[in-house]
């Protein structure tokens, strides 16, 4: 094979392999080497979203004929702004008292820009008294078709993660970070993310579970506000800490979706669902 058709073949199956992820149109004209930039950390992230909502909320008022008891006038030349305060993600969690009260008014939301290419709210599957929260990172395609999380291959292989210990799906509290899924599959931006997290915040709040597991790198950097990959995170224990400075046990594990393109790490995670199993019995 010359090298030619290597490297055809190579750009071939790369590209069906950004396909099957869900990969379905171009950011760019050039590659971004991401690596060589720098992480934003939460409070920045959490600013620039707060900038962006404000903004959007302006809303310009133009060629506007204003009607009077002398005649009217056109009033092409004039802007008029209009500032329109939404209520606040964090404001609006804050409020609610229970799930259900946190779910109906997340499904309310439409400040997020996701809602509105989406099909469905994802908001969460399982139990509310549930010993164990499991926490993704967005709803995928099937996800967001049938309006549950972790569902299609990913969700039969998360279940079989946990039959794997004796525990069945409905005994689990499982939701996203990301309520809505991001157009063709992919990773949420910061911003969104930043929207978001107040109701995930309170919806942990609420659940209360004794163990908390973001599963993939995006979730496990969300909720502990760290900026390290998920293959050095996972395996090891955290605390995640509620309003009150109450603490959750935290063990970061890897999504099942990348357990499905990485079989390899499936060792690991069989390791990690041990160090869970082992965990819930302590605390009996």
């Amino acid at each position: 094979m010359s090298k030619s058709q290597y490297n055809t073949n190579n750009a071939y199956e790369l590209l069906i392999w950004q396909l099957e992820a869900g990969i379905d149109q171009c950011i760019g004209d050039e590659p971004n080497n991401r690596f060589n930039k720098n992480s934003e950390n939460l409070e920045s992230i959490e600013k620039k979203a707060v900038e962006t909502t404000n903004r959007d909320s302006v809303q310009t008022i133009k060629n506007v004929r204003i009607q009077g008891d002398q005649g009217s006038v056109d009033a092409h030349n004039i802007q008029h702004s209009i500032h329109v305060s939404p209520v606040s993600s964090n404001e609006l969690a804050l409020n609610c008292k229970s799930l259900e009260e946190l779910e109906a008014t997340v499904r309310d939301f439409d400040e997020c820009a996701l809602k509105k290419t989406s099909a469905n709210t994802v908001f969460s599957s399982g139990s509310i008294d549930a010993r164990v929260m499991f926490v993704g990172e967005a709803p995928g395609a099937e996800e967001d078709r049938e309006g549950r999380p972790f569902v299609g291959a990913s969700g039969r292989l998360f279940d079989k993660m946990l039959a794997s210990i004796g525990i069945i799906r409905d005994k689990v509290y499982i939701t996203n970070t990301i309520f809505w899924r991001p157009p063709g599959n992919r990773r949420p931006t910061g911003a969104e993310v930043a929207q978001c997290l107040p109701f995930l915040q309170r919806q942990i709040e609420l659940v209360r579970p004794d163990i908390l597991v973001p599963l993939g790198g995006s979730a496990s950097q969300t909720l502990l506000k760290v900026d390290l990959g998920i293959t050095l995170l996972r395996g090891r224990w955290y605390e995640y800490t509620l309003s009150d400075n109450s603490k959750i046990v935290t063990l970061p594990m890897f999504h099942p979706a990348y357990l499905l393109r990485s079989p390899v790490h499936k060792r690991e995670a069989w390791r990690d669902m041990l160090a869970l199993s082992d965990k819930l019995n302590q605390k009996q």
